[in-house]
């Protein structure tokens, strides 16, 4: 097997990993990536059937669960009933819960509110002078568009933003003692206020999803009082900062090469070309021989889905943004029973957002070079420096 080299915190590498794919997948299917110190997966055939076997998944096998230091069990102990990182029968009861609340027609209500939303926002623009369009676009529609879907009051956004993004860095290669600190205390803050929220449900529930959760929780075989605060939270962090990343990194891609027309084929590259997620790690619960690598219980092995999504046997001419491209489905929302739940509402804001924004815009242009942040395994970027003229 291939062994490679490669710091993912590196300039370079975040500027542009898709290079270190490329060698990588030279090798084969999977190499061995020195830094992580685990096998990965870099072909899209290869992360698209891992992503569903039944034989490997998120949830730690027991004798493998590592000690954690007391000051990082609040952070610890919300991740532990989050169903991203269980397995069946918990996942699937609290997936079918939340799937039950994130209706298809639910989330198709939220589209003249995305549009409204953007429209607003657009509004707002500078017409003489330069901007960060991530802060002035980007951001507040996915978050805005999670609170009304969860029925979270919009005004504390910023709050939720914070909080969210210094949980999230805790699966960041540069993760330091700050970082942690930091995440632990946004933890406890967040905790603090979904517990008032769903106090404010029970007394008085609306049509939202966090009143729907809610009375499932107050029927003990359903939900539990913890798996409802992880899952509230799941959902707001989940529910935008994929989302913005996208968007930024979408953007980008569309005023690059001069491609402005949006629709759902579009997004669908947009998803291919430079998702938000690079790396999703699962566990192998059995020994089990996979492309020529035997595997055994309690390894961990790391599906490269920006790999995979510009994969030459999947895609002709993957490094080319090709809004009418067909192909095999992008992995960038994962696949099995994981599958992010949230992509429905992800692909109506991308489009609606996206649409108005060139529809609005037609002579918005870069204006200094964008910069990726080193948020690795995430993709996202720092500023996205716009003007209109």
């Amino acid at each position: 097997m291939l062994r490679l080299n490669q710091s993912p915190t590196d300039p370079a590498f975040v500027q542009n990993p898709y290079p270190f794919y490329d060698r990588a997948r030279a090798g084969g299917d999977l190499f061995f990536w020195e830094e992580y110190g685990q096998v990965c997966v870099v072909s899209h055939q290869a992360v698209a059937a891992i992503l569903r076997d039944r034989r490997m998944g998120r949830e730690i096998p027991p004798e493998c669960q590592p000690r954690i230091p007391d000051r990082l069990k609040p952070f610890y102990d919300i991740e532990a009933h989050s169903m991203l990182e269980l397995e069946p029968p918990t996942h699937t009861r609290l997936r079918s819960l939340v799937l039950r609340a994130f209706t298809s027609r639910r989330i198709a209500g939220l589209g003249p509110e995305i549009s409204q939303l953007s429209h607003d926002l657009i509004d707002k623009f500078p017409t003489d002078e330069p901007f960060d369009l991530l802060d002035a676009f980007a951001r507040p529609i996915p978050v805005l568009v999670i609170c009304r879907l969860l029925g979270v009051p919009a005004d504390r956004a910023d709050d939720l933003l914070e909080w969210s993004n210094a949980m999230v860095s805790m699966y960041q290669a540069r993760r330091t003692r700050e970082i942690e600190d930091r995440a632990v205390a946004a933890t406890l803050a967040f905790r603090a206020y979904i517990i008032e929220v769903i106090e404010q449900k029970r007394r008085a529930p609306a049509d939202d999803l966090l009143s729907q959760l809610t009375a499932a929780e107050q029927d003990g075989s359903k939900l539990s009082t913890d798996e409802l605060i992880t899952t509230s939270i799941l959902l707001l962090n989940a529910g935008h900062e994929a989302t913005v990343h996208t968007m930024g990194n979408g953007i980008k891609t569309l005023l690059e090469t001069g491609n402005r027309d949006i629709h759902e084929a579009s997004v669908e590259e947009i998803l291919r070309f430079d998702p938000p997620l690079h790396m999703f790690t699962r566990w192998v619960y059995e020994d089990v021989t996979l492309y020529g690598h035997d595997f055994k219980r309690g390894d961990q092995v790391a599906l490269l889905l920006a790999g995979a999504n510009r994969d030459p046997a999947a895609y002709p001419k993957p490094d080319l943004f090709s809004p009418t491209r067909v192909g095999p489905a992008n992995v960038s929302f994962g696949g099995g029973i994981h599958f992010c739940v949230g992509a429905p509402l992800a692909r109506l804001e991308l489009v609606l957002a996206l649409g108005a924004l060139f529809d609005r815009c037609p002579t918005l242009r870069l204006c200094e070079q964008p910069e990726y942040a080193n948020v690795y395994h995430f993709h996202g970027l720092k500023l996205l420096m716009v003007r209109q003229g």
